[in-house]
């Protein structure tokens, strides 16, 4: 142990210090209790420790779940999907086009909220059930929208007798906005479902990404601690998901009113 005085190595059995002869007895005791607490505070495990031990069970925990419900793949499975969030809303979509342009004959306004609104849920629920990858269904988003558009103007070229496809600029520019629309409302859906799922999931001792870290490094110039810079990454990571599903719920909007209520 160090004498309280002068911070002199002394022994442990030592009453007084052989550097600065101050009386040890009295503080014998409360020396005896720092070295007892020292000795507690290193035999518990670090915050490392505790993070590796939770993602551990975190992880084992997924794969309980997993093996109670496995993920279907196969023939079936991929029919399954492509036929609720793929043909369903499609479905709906022309549905709401028959009703609104043919039967009741109202303003486009209400078609173009219909085909933002439909194909979001279906984005949402498809990413949040699972993890998934995003391109299939990229290709399949674009499927929709493109199938939506001209089913719709089939239905209309029923009942009027106008040219399926555009006839003109105009005309493309109003179908390819349309279906940017429908696009953009199911890709919104898909990353508010991607980012529940992924806060849902994501173990708690998961690290962040080195990039995005080494990224943040270089703007704050370093004067951030270790626990600070880690609060900013989480923070940025949490919203920053939020802010682009903002961004592509706004093109959405956008797009799919701009030809009803002018530029």
């Amino acid at each position: 142990m160090k004498c309280p005085c002068c911070l002199s190595e002394i022994e442990d059995e030592a009453l007084v210090c052989k550097v600065c002869k101050r009386d040890l007895y009295l503080f014998k005791p409360l020396l005896a209790r720092i070295a007892t607490l020292e000795d507690q505070l290193q035999a518990v495990p670090d915050r490392e420790t505790y993070e590796a031990r939770i993602q551990a069970l975190e992880q084992q925990l997924a794969s309980a779940h997993e093996r109670l419900h496995p993920v279907r793949t196969g023939p079936l499975a991929f029919l399954f999907n492509l036929t609720v969030f793929i043909l369903l809303p499609l479905g709906l979509l022309l549905l709401s086009h028959w009703l609104v342009t043919i039967v009741l004959d109202t303003s486009l306004l209400y078609l173009r909220i219909i085909s933002i609104a439909v194909p979001l849920p279906f984005g949402l629920v498809l990413f949040l059930r699972r993890r998934r990858a995003v391109l299939p269904w990229f290709a399949g988003t674009v499927f929709l929208a493109i199938a939506s558009v001209i089913g719709m103007s089939w239905i209309t070229s029923l009942v009027d007798s106008t040219p399926v496809l555009p006839q003109n600029a105009f005309e493309w520019r109003e179908y390819l906005e349309y279906a940017a629309s429908i696009s953009f409302s199911f890709l919104t859906g898909m990353l508010l479902g991607g980012v529940l799922h992924s806060r849902r999931h994501r173990p708690a001792g998961k690290p962040h990404d080195s990039l995005l870290r080494s990224l943040v490094s270089r703007l704050v110039g370093g004067n951030l601690t270790p626990q600070q810079l880690g609060t900013l990454i989480k923070k940025l990571e949490e919203y920053g998901s939020s802010v682009v599903a903002v961004g592509t719920t706004a093109v959405s909007i956008y797009t799919g009113l701009k030809g009803v209520l002018g530029s």
